[in-house]
């Protein structure tokens, strides 16, 4: 009887692209939260003040979120059982939308089941391959990967440069089809705000659809964290406006807004709305509970904001670099740490882990080479105490690596 010849492994790459980014000191693994998401908290056994979370309301563990997912759960059941065009449509789904919409100003609302389903969704609906994409260099991948699905042509300019995008909209402004300008609200990687107003005038000019991704912006920016859109006075003036339920919300999912006709139409052929379950009960009833909160507590928004100021304030005062010169400079509670070096960042972020703070290192390909960073994120419920000694371990530890030279700390007072 004949024998088989043992299998080669045809997945045997893969262990050799893991095997470079070990190399290359880039390598990770997960760490596992043990409890809330919260200021303090417990990753892989360890107690650390936690920096890494996009938790920037703390709505995560709010009492009125965790009441309301548990009444749905008792009142609907644990899952909606379909897709929404199927049997999957639930009443509070409906009100979540309608909730979203009456809060961002706009006719109609869909939700998605996350932010990167709405973003990439969206693009690959609305247009195609006779269209035209013009997109900010820093966009999310979301917003790349839609780009790429809708099979446009992409164009792409320099982040924030308007002459550049006005020159991109000009090189196809007599090429028949669509035109799309898209950018960030607040980009990810950087936290810098994207220009709004000069962006919608050139939309206005040349007859695009302008487009904003308002993950990072929804629940920071604008009354009650209504977004770059209201921050910037442009209402009426985007026509696609995305945002996430996962962030500042505290929950899952993303959501798109504008006319009663684009959600329609996105009913009709969003890929990831057509053929993604949708949400559980207990998450839709949390999303409405968590707008509630951001009209009746905009003290949150207020304190988030104290502890941004403090900390951006004291990170430059201990001579990390923070963005500025030829990286942007961050406008929000985001703030980069920019180490440059990949190997050194992630052996900064593990040390920074062994001391006692949660700071996640990022290289590429998430940010470009080079210009790696420990993205740190303050949220409105850490104390000043806690983010003073996060800022004691942080100076300590890049001294002992030779991050930032021996300087003292001296705390502003405010």
């Amino acid at each position: 009887m004949a024998t088989t010849a043992a299998r080669t492994n045809p997945l045997s790459y893969l262990t050799d692209q893991l095997n470079d980014l070990k190399q290359k000191g880039t390598y990770f693994k997960l760490r596992v939260l043990e409890d809330e998401q919260a200021p303090v908290c417990t990753f892989d056994g360890k107690k650390v003040i936690n920096l890494a979370s996009n938790n920037y309301l703390g709505l995560t563990t709010h009492p009125k979120l965790r009441e309301a997912a548990l009444a749905a759960t008792k009142k609907y059941g644990v899952g909606s059982g379909a897709v929404r065009t199927i049997a999957g449509t639930m009443t509070l789904h409906m009100q979540l939308e309608e909730r979203i919409a009456r809060f961002k100003n706009v006719e109609a609302c869909v939700v998605f089941p996350s932010g990167f389903a709405a973003n990439a969704g969206t693009v690959s609906a609305i247009l195609g391959k006779d269209d035209f994409i013009i997109s900010d260099e820093l966009n999310h991948a979301s917003i790349i990967d839609g780009a790429r699905l809708s099979r446009a042509k992409i164009l792409v300019f320099r982040h924030k440069d308007m002459a550049h995008a006005e020159e991109q909209l000009a090189s196809v402004k007599d090429q028949a089809g669509r035109k799309l300008l898209i950018t960030d609200g607040v980009f990810s990687m950087d936290g810098d705000i994207g220009p709004l107003p000069p962006l919608c005038e050139l939309a206005e000019k040349y007859g695009a659809i302008m487009m904003v991704d308002d993950a990072h912006a929804s629940g920071v920016l604008g009354r009650n964290g209504r977004g770059t859109i209201d921050h910037f006075k442009v209402h009426g003036r985007v026509d696609v406006q995305v945002g996430t339920l996962s962030k500042a919300i505290g929950a899952l999912g993303g959501y798109v807004c504008g006319t009663r006709d684009l959600i329609e139409f996105l009913y009709h052929r969003a890929r990831p709305f057509l053929f993604s379950t949708s949400f559980p009960p207990s998450v839709a009833a949390t999303c409405i509970a968590a707008f509630d909160v951001l009209e009746n507590e905009p003290e949150r928004i207020e304190k988030l904001w104290e502890n941004t100021r403090f900390w951006k304030k004291e990170l430059e005062g201990l001579g990390f670099n923070i963005g500025g010169g030829n990286t942007p400079q961050s406008e929000t509670p985001i703030t980069p740490i920019i180490i440059g070096d990949g190997r050194l960042t992630m052996e900064f972020s593990r040390e920074l882990f062994a001391e006692g703070v949660m700071g996640t290192g990022l290289a590429f390909p998430t940010v470009p080479e080079g210009k790696a960073r420990i993205r740190t994120i303050v949220t409105a419920t850490h104390t000043r105490e806690e983010l003073e000694q996060a800022l004691e371990i942080l100076q300590k530890v890049a001294k002992k690596m030779g991050i930032i030279s021996n300087r003292v700390i001296e705390s502003s007072g405010d």
